[in-house]
């Protein structure tokens, strides 16, 4: 009679003992405390709900509407202020605070509290109309000790408008720009009011990257194929505007020697890659055909000639082609546009999920993308901040390892881990 029992009791213990097993080797695979869960893909769908203007197809995989993914850290979101009247650029001091540029032509010093400084003086004039104005800034690497800050506006001048750099000197009180220089004109000029590009950042030599919209207009856009036009370009200068040494045209005939990269429409969005060094840059497309590449020296991005978008008619730009032989691909691409202005990798530890990813401020859609970049190629994307219905302009990451972005309605946004 207690056979049975006996052989009962041992079933029993050996489910409990795998029973345990299996639990514990759950518990093992989960992350440690206080580790936030990895980034994973949702269903396998794109962010983007809405039909494509066109029907092109991308020229590989993962070029477009790739699969979404969630940050599973929990972040928290704050305005800082939202009384910035339409700011354009941002840029991180060495003590936290930023200097923001104003599309109207002002300069101003904001801190962490929301406290926003009176216009500092000395800016040169812009001609805002349209889509001008102050635009991108940046500071010197070496902005500790030499206090010099550098800018891209619209500057009005004889023959039209150009997308112009400037450099000045922060005064001591902080209340002017001295030794204020224009370094650098695009050419040529013209009188259209749109395209001008306009972000600015430094590269690891410490020379300037500065991008040239191609100012939109039938006449003046097939010059982002020339290279003896600076507008539709990325130009690499020294500090002092002049052109670097090595530029990849330098000494091809007729062929302007600050030239770094040429096809583009209007870019509005510069960062280096954190861990190459290498420049990345986001540009408007049309209706459709945003884009987003990945900077090579010398390399032709294709405006007008290839663009995967449409005109705003809805007719084929051109004669309708994707691709061309010595013309490169975008690295991601988006139909419906959304409208893709500054931008930055993160480098923080606040959120270890986002290390190196890219994140970009959306005008028309909205939002901030997050793109995750693996092997140069997009595999990831995320819509944050999708309910503020602001259009986001610029971002950056402060000293406290936040990410601070701005918006065309005048805010000032943190977004940090809770």
């Amino acid at each position: 009679m207690n056979l049975p029992i006996l052989n009962y009791s041992r079933i029993i213990l050996v489910i409990c003992t795998v029973t345990f097993t299996l639990l514990s080797c759950s518990k093992k695979s989960e992350p440690d405390a206080g580790e936030p869960a990895p980034t994973v893909p949702t269903s396998g769908s794109s962010v983007e709900r809405n039909p494509p203007n066109s029907s092109y197809s991308p020229a590989f995989t993962g070029q477009t509407r790739i699969s979404a993914v969630n940050t599973s850290t929990r972040i928290r979101t704050t305005v800082v202020t939202s009384a910035l009247v339409a700011p354009w650029g941002i840029a991180v001091m060495p003590d936290g605070r930023f200097l923001i540029n104003e599309k109207a032509g002002r300069m101003r010093i904001v801190n962490g509290s929301g406290t926003i400084s009176e216009p500092i003086a000395g800016v040169p004039a812009v001609n805002a109309n349209g889509q001008g104005g102050l635009l991108g800034i940046c500071l010197d690497p070496d902005f500790s000790s030499n206090r010099m800050v550098y800018w891209s506006f619209s500057e009005p001048t004889t023959g039209g408008n150009r997308t112009s750099v400037a450099k000045g000197r922060l005064s001591s009180d902080e209340r002017s720009l001295e030794a204020v220089t224009i370094i650098y004109r695009s050419t040529p000029a013209y009188n259209g009011v749109n395209h001008y590009g306009g972000r600015v950042v430094f590269d690891p030599s410490g020379n300037l990257f500065a991008s040239t919209g191609e100012r939109a207009d039938n006449v003046t856009r097939a010059q982002a194929q020339s290279t003896s036009a600076s507008i539709g370009k990325v130009i690499r200068i020294n500090r002092d505007g002049q052109p670097v040494a090595g530029n990849p045209f330098t000494g091809q005939p007729g062929a302007l020697p600050e030239l770094y990269s040429i096809g583009h429409r209007n870019p509005q969005g510069l960062a280096i890659h954190p861990v190459t060094g290498e420049l990345w840059q986001s540009e408007h497309g049309p209706r459709g055909g945003d884009e987003l590449n990945r900077i090579q020296p010398g390399a032709n991005y294709g405006w007008p000639t290839i663009t995967y978008g449409l005109e705003y008619s809805g007719q084929p730009v051109l004669t309708g082609i994707q691709q061309r032989d010595g013309m490169s691909q975008p690295v991601y691409y988006w139909d419906p546009v959304v409208s893709p202005s500054g931008m930055t990798f993160y480098k923080g530890e606040r959120v270890p999920e986002w290390r190196n990813n890219l994140f970009i401020g959306s005008l028309s859609g909205m939002h901030i993308v997050r793109l995750i970049i693996d092997n140069n190629r997009v595999t990831g994307e995320e819509r944050l901040l999708a309910g503020e219905s602001q259009r986001f302009r610029d971002i950056t990451q402060g000293t406290d390892g936040a990410l601070y972005a701005i918006t065309d309605q005048g805010r000032l946004y943190k977004i940090d881990r809770e």
